[in-house]
């Protein structure tokens, strides 16, 4: 159908300019390499390259460290958010490069622990320094300051992707509902974003992943439940009897609403549902929030959570001295060799330290070690990065000691 050709991100669209700006223009090499990919290809080969999308396959989606290999993991969800969000694209004529990009780096600012580990996060920074963490927010931040690559002369440089897909990032908030979705026209500074959901997308590519994040998690969040035994058939049967006009799986939940969607979207009414697919979904949603994420068997794994982290925050923020805590961190690696040598060496990416080397780092310092602020922040955006496996092996070193 293409109905959506005419609004696609491209050189013929009145947002060009501002869509594909950078923050630092990419390096150029003799290979020719950056001519021939486009600006949103570019952004989609620096983020599949970076660290943290390779964590994505040992950090939680839903349920915590599973054995079974078949339980979802947050890699496998941007991927299929990119599946969809291409086959939405696609058929109504939008930009897939840049929906592509967008999906594979959404997800990019969850910690461990998924949703859980989120919230433990916020409330800790909340208490440190006043600010919440969400992770759409700290999607940005990281692909903006945290995440490095080295550039041709071996030394790091920041991703500086493209300004339509860090709002792709920070505009994805899949937990709203919303009948209708549709960019807005202005292109705010992102470090304005205060609140999840606050603004609408600033393109259409980015409406379509912030919709098939939402298709692409229901379902298979049902699907794993009944794998690791939080649901019945009989709890499904239930689910079925309210949403009559579709057998619940997952891969008939993402055709129907898929097809539904680009049914009922329009440029002039925008990306939308059809009445029953709304409410289809709002059903599986609740139905999903009761006996899923609020279900009372997962109440033990919070605590663990809770515990672990606190328990690593307040092992580094202990050792903050000002100008010496470099100092009492490399004496903490006598007793805690993985946690206090690897944070280290993180630091050194971001703040003037005696084991940074200048001549490595094309990159921008964000953190002043001697503000007790900055340090906490510091540990947070550690924290934040560490898949499941690695912060439970460091909390395990911490209380063997």
């Amino acid at each position: 159908m293409k109905k959506f050709e005419n609004v696609a991100m491209n050189e013929k669209n009145e947002k060009w300019k501002n869509a594909v700006k950078r923050e630092k223009a990419l390096y150029s090499h003799t290979y020719g390499l950056s001519t021939m990919r486009t600006d949103f290809d570019r952004d989609y080969t620096r983020i599949i390259n970076s660290n943290a999308y390779k964590r994505l396959k040992h950090k939680t989606q839903v349920f915590f460290s599973p054995e079974n290999d078949h339980i979802c993991t947050r890699m496998e969800h941007v991927n299929l958010v990119e599946s969809v969000s291409y086959t939405i694209a696609n058929y109504l004529g939008l930009n897939t490069e840049l929906t592509r990009a967008i999906s594979v780096a959404h997800d990019l600012g969850h910690s461990s622990f998924g949703h859980q580990g989120e919230k433990i996060l916020s409330e800790i920074a909340q208490r440190e320094y006043g600010e919440p963490f969400w992770h759409e927010k700290n999607g940005l931040h990281l692909v903006d300051d945290l995440e490095l690559l080295t550039d041709f002369e071996n030394k790091m440089r920041n991703l500086s992707l493209t300004y339509s897909v860090r709002d792709g990032i920070i505009s994805h908030c899949g937990e709203i509902v919303e009948n209708v979705l549709k960019p807005r026209d202005e292109a705010i500074d992102l470090k304005d974003y205060i609140t999840p959901n606050q603004y609408a997308p600033y393109t259409w590519e980015a409406c379509v992943v912030k919709i098939a994040d939402k298709i692409s998690y229901i379902g298979r969040d049902i699907e794993d439940a009944k794998v690791m035994g939080l649901l019945t058939d009989k709890d499904i049967e239930k689910l079925n009897q309210l949403t009559e006009k579709i057998d619940l799986n997952h891969t008939n939940i993402i055709n129907y609403l898929t097809v539904d969607l680009c049914k009922n979207s329009s440029p002039k009414d925008g990306l939308r549902f059809s009445e029953e697919a709304l409410e289809t979904m709002k059903l599986i949603k609740d139905f999903n929030y009761k006996n899923i994420y609020l279900n009372e068997k997962i109440a033990p794994s919070i605590r663990y959570f809770k515990l672990v982290f606190h328990e690593i925050f307040c092992c580094l923020r202990n050792e903050f001295a000002g100008k010496r805590t470099i100092y009492n961190l490399k004496k903490l690696q006598r007793y805690y060799p993985i946690l206090a040598t690897e944070f280290v060496s993180w630091l050194a990416n971001y703040a003037q330290t005696e084991d940074r080397v200048e001549a490595n780092y094309h990159n921008k310092i964000i953190y002043d070690l001697e503000s007790r602020e900055d340090y906490c922040r510091a540990i947070i955006d550690y924290l934040s990065g560490m898949t499941d496996q690695y912060i439970v092996q460091v909390y395990d070193e911490i209380v063997r000691f």
